[in-house]
């Protein structure tokens, strides 16, 4: 399990137990990373991608504070974001995924009009490598549903959408946790994009596999990683699957 995923298992053990309830100021720093068995560097990680889920709230000069929703509320994402790790049909949901958005971006490739392109243009400025993760997989979703859409195919285009919905938080997750990823994603999109104005079907299918497959790809070796934590004994007083605290 990587070391922001037990940061994360750990700071939900604290909000399950009541230790830290919804409005409550986390420790010092320091203190929270000791207590965890953490290095200040794993915990901020930790801090940063639970802020960006709104999980917790960073006050410039203040402090962090667990963020003032409902405990159910805050267990039930805090519950996505482990339970994710665990639950490999989103996978299945991205295999789907892979073998119909191709098929759809061949089509639209040949049947978009450039008045379809330059809105599809409009909907990439929407966000940019500085965006915050939810805004650039809102512009992603939207821009995938009118490709689909531009396939002509109504039926095609209905099918995307109901195995592209259940990936959304999964796509918010790795634009929080992997490394570069927003960047790619961007890049992805343009490449889609330039291969749509040519009208190069077989183009557009092989850059929209690529988009897709690299999600894929990402979740697969999340999946992987988090299977050795799931396999090992459970420590007392732990939440299944939460290593015991070690020096890092």
């Amino acid at each position: 399990m990587a070391v922001t995923d037990e940061a994360i298992e750990r700071l939900k053990g604290m909000i399950t137990s009541g230790e830290l309830r919804p409005g409550d100021r986390l420790p010092r720093e320091a203190d929270l990373a000791h207590t965890l068995g953490l290095s200040r560097n794993s915990l901020r990680e930790a801090v940063r991608a639970l802020s960006l889920m709104r999980i917790l709230d960073v006050r410039q000069g203040d402090g962090t504070y667990v963020a003032s929703l409902a405990a159910d509320s805050l267990l039930e994402a805090l519950n996505f974001i482990v339970e994710f790790h665990h639950d490999d049909s989103v996978l299945d949901l991205l295999e789907v995924r892979r073998i119909l958005e191709p098929a759809a971006t061949a089509k639209a490739a040949a049947r978009m009009s450039e008045d379809d392109f330059a809105q599809l243009s409009e909907v990439l400025a929407r966000a940019d490598d500085s965006s915050p993760v939810e805004a650039l997989v809102a512009a992603d979703t939207e821009f995938h549903r009118r490709i689909a859409l531009g396939s002509g195919n109504a039926m095609l285009a209905s099918m995307i959408e109901s195995v592209a919905g259940p990936t959304h938080r999964a796509r918010v997750w790795r634009g929080i946790t992997q490394y570069g990823a927003l960047t790619r994603t961007l890049a992805e999109h343009q490449e889609i994009l330039d291969a749509l104005r040519r009208r190069d079907p077989e183009l557009a299918a092989i850059r929209a596999t690529v988009h897709v497959a690299g999600v894929e790809e990402w979740l697969r070796s999340t999946l992987e990683q988090a299977a050795p934590a799931l396999d090992g004994p459970d420590v007392v007083g732990q939440a299944p699957g939460v290593q015991a605290p070690q020096a890092r």
